[in-house]
């Protein structure tokens, strides 16, 4: 099985070996019997977030294909939130319209965003003001270590900007994930809370509005940006964004270009804690707030213009986003893609002294 077919950027090498699982028990098994004998094994769900090298992977690939959205909870009250299980092969977007279609609020904002349900934890996916943490309540793991499955509460994945504990070394295989959404009334969204999708419902910033609106306003952005998959758009051959947006200290973000984007972090207060019977002790020293930079400005402010490509190469930044290395032409390789994202690291980290972290998940190649 050559990878190429199963990833979006429709680059990577042959698995040695290939295993679609369609059920719980079946994934578990593939996953546990090549851990046992030392085989290596990489879990693939829909390949959207993902860079293989053009040697291939070594082991087993096991491809999540398990299906199914089954409700949990009474949805006969409006008070009440909706309570649903979703299997990890489940596509995202299809479970994002599935919850519009019914009326349920909480992941309106995140349509669009292709890949599996299994994989949108470990990343704690975002987009237009809206992420997965807001309504996700738990995950369903396989634990390697132990062999065993178990539940996991949100709060316990350390969930964080695009990542997680099942991101940062814990090796566990999600098998599926429980989310607790918003019926009401009319079908409103949850407020909006990013100004451009906002702008395009005609509403404010804190507003409602039809749950179908939303999803209709976020694909349309989406797609305007070549981020929404379609056959019919080489633009949309890719990863999705490449790289994530930097996080700086206030002073960094203070030497950059006054009309760099920036968005202020709320910084974690430190813990104040004072025996019973103890003096007042002294408040800790304030702790520097943080600011979220743009990384498509910066990249496009190093000299980098949309369609951009290194000479010869089948890969380029997307004529549409400079988030996007595609490979309209279709005949990119991985290093291709690789060697582009090192020259933009370059370009960015000598112009602005900032390290642009990849957000794909690479496999057999190195940045």
């Amino acid at each position: 099985m050559q990878l190429a077919e199963l990833t979006t950027l429709r680059v990577g090498g042959p698995a040695e070996r290939f295993v679609e699982a369609t059920t719980v028990d079946a994934l578990v098994e593939a996953v546990l019997e090549a851990d046992a004998v030392g085989e290596p094994w990489l879990v693939l769900g829909g390949g959207s977030n993902v860079l293989v090298g053009d040697e291939g992977v070594e082991g087993v690939v096991v491809r999540v294909a398990t299906r199914g959205i089954e409700r949990l909870a009474d949805v006969s009250g409006s008070a009440r939130p909706v309570r649903l299980r979703v299997q990890a092969g489940e596509s995202w977007d299809a479970l994002v319209a599935h919850t519009v279609e019914y009326g349920w609020a909480g992941i309106e904002a995140l349509s669009g965003i292709p890949g599996s349900t299994g994989a949108a934890p470990i990343q704690n996916i975002g987009a237009y003001g809206q992420d997965l943490a807001e309504s996700l309540v738990s995950v369903e793991v396989l634990d390697i270590e132990s062999g065993e499955r178990r539940t996991v509460p949100a709060p316990d994945l350390e969930l964080g900007y695009r990542t997680s504990a099942l991101k940062q070394g814990w090796r566990a295989v999600v098998l599926s994930v429980d989310l607790a959404l918003e019926r009401t009334d009319g079908a409103r969204s949850r407020p909006v809370g990013y100004a451009q999708l906002a702008d395009a419902l005609g509403v404010s910033v804190g507003d409602r509005a039809p749950l179908a609106g939303v999803r209709s306003a976020v694909l349309a952005l989406r797609a305007s940006k070549g981020m929404v998959l379609d056959e019919h758009d080489p633009q949309s051959v890719s990863a999705g964004s490449f790289f994530t947006n930097p996080i700086v200290t206030e002073s960094f973000a203070l030497r950059l270009p006054g009309d760099a984007p920036r968005w202020p972090q709320q910084p974690e207060p430190a813990p104040l804690v004072v025996p019973l019977g103890s003096e007042p002790a002294t408040p800790p020293e304030p702790v520097e707030g943080t600011v979220k930079l743009s990384a498509a400005w910066l990249i496009e402010h190093a000299g980098i213009a949309r369609g951009f490509a290194l000479p010869g190469s089948g890969a380029s930044v997307s004529t549409k986003h400079t988030l996007a290395l595609t490979n309209a032409s279709g005949r990119a390789t991985a290093g291709e893609v690789a060697e582009l994202a090192r020259y933009i690291q370059t370009r960015v980290a000598s112009e602005f002294g900032v390290v642009l972290h990849p957000e794909p998940v690479f496999v057999g190649i190195a940045l």
